[in-house]
């Protein structure tokens, strides 16, 4: 199933492939003329450093400077899974992959397709294959719609988790989410026994990670927090409820319900997003919430 892709990579093009958090824009990530041609098709910022996704510890060693105790025991507890690391990096890492910074970021995606892909094609860089500032893809479908109907695209169906992954910078103690994802502060405290900072806002200079600098995850339509009594009877307008108000009628074209169900409200995000672009809509209304970080996060970046 991935062989004709695997040319493609080897050959110094990109492919698209899925992960269980986005699909990633994959080249490989020792070929510096396959890295430009990422930022070609996304129309990336040339600042905004990029993730090495690894298939096995040993491509990580070919990356990271320093991997200290505490470092391992992460990735012992969520690897393969949604979680980046910054690192110190070798000196022989590519500047185009960083940015110029003297660290690097790293994860092992949890996916099976993904995996095998690393693991016959070597390290990959894989921002999420989108054009930048747009919707995250969790779909197949989104890849196409952004990047084109030839574009070459593993289908692995849908994103489990559908948000990007966590990113915790490790190069330096207290250690510092960068950008939250479905791995929490509290899950990585339980394992470090030792409090994990959160970053409270953005980068404007040099980025340590992907999703600091610039906005992003933005539809055309305008994205917005609903107002505490407002109902919901707008029909330009899709609503989205992570909870279940009983005032509120049944799901239809314009209303979505998540019934406290945020794992559900993260995976379909992005695609609620693309779906009012498609069907007209020229707002999205959010009903407020506090309890999942990762959610704030990339609904707070779509309204700017």
């Amino acid at each position: 199933m991935i062989d004709k892709y695997l040319k493609i990579l080897k050959r110094g093009d990109v492919v698209a492939f899925p992960t269980e958090t986005v699909y990633g824009l994959g080249a490989s990530a020792l070929n510096p003329d396959a890295i430009k041609k990422v930022f070609q098709i996304k129309g990336r910022p040339a600042d905004n450093p990029l993730i090495v996704h690894v298939s096995d510890l040993d491509m990580v060693y070919n990356f990271a400077d320093d991997i200290s105790p505490d470092t391992k025991e992460l990735m012992d507890a969520f690897w393969p899974g949604p979680l980046t690391f910054v690192l110190p990096k070798k000196a022989t890492v590519l500047d185009i992959i960083t940015a110029g910074l003297d660290t690097v970021a790293i994860r092992m995606p949890d996916h099976k397709l993904a995996l095998r892909l690393i693991r016959h094609a070597g390290p990959l860089v894989a921002p999420s294959a989108n054009i930048s500032g747009k919707p995250s893809p969790t779909r197949l479908d989104h890849v196409k719609n952004d990047l084109g109907v030839d574009f070459p695209v593993v289908d692995g169906g849908p994103c489990e988790i559908g948000l990007e992954s966590t990113v915790i910078d490790m190069s330096a103690e207290p250690y510092t989410i960068l950008r939250p994802g479905h791995i929490t502060a509290k899950d990585l405290e339980s394992i470090l026994g030792k409090k994990v900072n959160i970053t409270g806002s953005q980068e404007k200079e040099k980025p340590r990670s992907p999703g600091m600098k610039y906005s992003h995850y933005s539809p055309d339509a305008t994205v917005r927090w609903m107002d505490q009594d407002e109902v919901p009877n707008n029909p330009y307008t899709m609503y989205l409820f992570p909870s279940s108000p009983p005032h509120i009628g049944s799901e239809n074209a314009n209303i979505k319900r998540y019934d406290n169900n945020f794992a559900d409200f993260a995976r379909d995000l992005y695609d609620r997003f693309r779906q009012a672009d498609l069907q007209g809509f020229q707002e999205l209304a959010i009903e407020k919430f506090e309890n999942y970080d990762a959610l704030l996060n990339r609904i707070q970046k779509a309204i700017g």
